[in-house]
């Protein structure tokens, strides 16, 4: 039996979806021999991204044969699939009238300038003043996807960094949002302040990224239990004692651009965690600034395309910087 005849199947999946919210929604099916389990049950439960039925799968939500499997599981010939899909929860992070810059909306996603020092999501130590809190004051509905504490979240930006992010507001666009960030599809600009001068006028900083081995705080670029990551990066002007850099994401990882940089021996200006403890203009974080975000909308198949200039702390330094070089 193939994935489109198990959803024509009279199992009327897409009704049990649609079933009153107050209890868990069930359903019940086979699946093609060899299939892994976590594909298999995507395929079947239209309008889920694989990350949500793994999550399910981890929850002991997804039974084989009454039992347990792990994600990986392939199907045995016979196997009974259960699937129960819990009532959403309800949102526990509280919306905030927040100030946000929103470079574009419609019903399916958003873009957000976010300023230097606001924190994405809420997390322990910034349970509010986040964007989070400030989109469901603004929106009211966001993508479930990623759960209560990031809802719409489909990528992050430091809380020291400044810039652009694209915000799901419908499943849709989150499914395909994510799908373009694990293609390496959506473009991804960043202008940087680094230390040291830059004497290539281009480079590329192809290193691996995991937590750092003696301070789990931070990252850094290890061989070891890593992500494969890359950095493309050219040289916009250079100084005495710094270089300013425009940098291009091709992987997203966790400071990643933070990372690199500092693996280069050019650690981003006022980077209070890669960066000398030493800081020449009283800093309050790194100058990172997301300026490019590029990607293909989800609904309508057309590229956009949006930019913003770095914010005016970020430029002051780079004309001091200037100035400074003069004389």
């Amino acid at each position: 039996m193939n994935f489109e005849e198990i959803k024509r199947n009279g199992e009327d999946i897409d009704e049990e979806l649609e079933a009153e919210e107050s209890s868990n929604q069930s359903m019940q099916f086979e699946l093609p021999e060899g299939t892994r389990l976590d594909i298999g049950v995507t395929e079947v439960v239209e309008g889920k991204s694989r990350s949500f039925v793994q999550n399910l799968i981890q929850d002991g939500n997804v039974l084989v044969n009454g039992s347990v499997k792990k994600a990986n599981y392939k199907i045995r010939l016979g196997d009974q699939i259960q699937v129960m899909v819990p009532p959403p929860r309800e949102l526990k992070v509280d919306a905030e009238n927040i100030p946000l810059e929103i470079v574009y909306e419609d019903e399916d996603l958003l873009v957000v300038n976010k300023p230097q020092g606001m924190v994405v999501h809420p997390a322990p130590g910034a349970w509010t003043g986040t964007m989070v809190n400030a989109l469901l004051y603004h929106c009211r509905s966001l993508s479930g996807i990623n759960g209560v504490l990031r809802p719409g979240i489909v990528h992050r930006i430091d809380k020291d960094t400044s810039g652009l992010l694209v915000v799901a507001k419908s499943d849709l666009a989150h499914q395909g949002l994510a799908e373009q960030i694990k293609e390496h599809s959506m473009a991804r600009q960043y202008l940087a302040i680094v230390h040291g001068v830059l004497f290539e006028p281009s480079g590329t900083v192809d290193a691996p990224i995991g937590r750092d081995h003696n301070d789990r705080k931070k990252m850094a670029v290890v061989f070891q239990n890593s992500k494969h990551a890359i950095t493309h990066y050219d040289v916009l002007e250079r100084f005495r004692d710094f270089t300013y850099v425009r940098a291009r994401l091709e992987t997203g990882r966790t400071h990643q651009i933070r990372v690199h940089m500092a693996y280069l021996k050019h650690p981003v200006l006022g980077d209070p965690l890669y960066g000398p403890k030493r800081n020449p203009f009283d800093l309050h974080g790194q100058m990172l600034h997301a300026k490019l975000l590029g990607f293909v909308h989800p609904r309508t198949g057309a590229y956009m395309e949006f930019s913003s200039q770095p914010p005016e702390a970020f430029r002051n330094v780079l004309d001091q910087i200037r100035k400074d070089d003069l004389e």
